[in-house]
């Protein structure tokens, strides 16, 4: 089993390292992830790589254990109109799994600039993005607990799944607005206000 595991990490490596490549060709010096909405290359097919709910990646069946690789993927990732998430380069797509969301929030930091509250995430492949217009959040109540899920656009289509544990450091920040006449529980950053419900659906919420 180590052996096979030790293969098919191999394998997740030298896919990374022609990626690394292609995108070095066009991303040159550039600071931030590669230009991945203006790639356009040919579909050439599924790989076996999976994204879990947790934001654990896996190629062939086995969890990546490298962080570099995850991150590497990562900054090539797009989701298109579809629906259907894929790897990028300027010379391929390749089309992966993703359960929920890519990506996952797993911290959060609370500040203020110019009177107003900035909500700040880091997600599991290390990305740093402030709630706001550029980035919303947008809360989902799923399944029959009525189990509250709140994302966080990323970048392009993908979003960041908020980890449960930050999620209640993130709810406790909520408070209740007026939105077109219907009061709401809502959060605020970056001067835009997130309607997550109801207010008079909270306590629906489970523990």
């Amino acid at each position: 089993m180590a052996d096979a595991q030790t293969d098919e990490t191999g394998s997740a490596a030298g896919l990374a390292a022609l990626i690394a490549r292609a995108a070095a060709q066009t991303n040159g010096k550039d600071k931030g992830p590669p230009p991945v909405e203006r790639w356009n290359p040919p579909f050439c097919g599924d790989i076996d790589m999976e994204i879990r709910s947790d934001g654990t990646w896996f190629y062939m069946g086995s969890p990546i254990g490298r962080q570099p690789l995850v991150r590497l993927f990562s900054t090539v990732l797009r989701k298109d109109e579809d629906g259907r998430t894929y790897l990028v380069t300027p010379v391929e797509k390749l089309g992966i799994r993703v359960v929920d969301a890519p990506f996952v929030a797993v911290e959060m930091n609370v500040s203020e600039r110019e009177g107003e509250r900035v909500i700040t995430f880091r997600t599991n492949v290390g990305d740093i993005v402030e709630a706001g217009p550029e980035h919303p959040l947008r809360f989902v109540v799923h399944g029959e607990n009525n189990e509250l899920k709140p994302y966080l656009h990323v970048r392009g289509r993908l979003e960041a799944l908020v980890s449960r544990a930050v999620m209640y450091d993130l709810v406790a920040l909520g408070e209740t607005v007026d939105v077109d006449g219907i009061s709401m529980f809502a959060l605020r950053s970056g001067g835009q206000v997130f309607p997550v419900m109801p207010a008079g659906e909270l306590e629906a919420l489970s523990s």
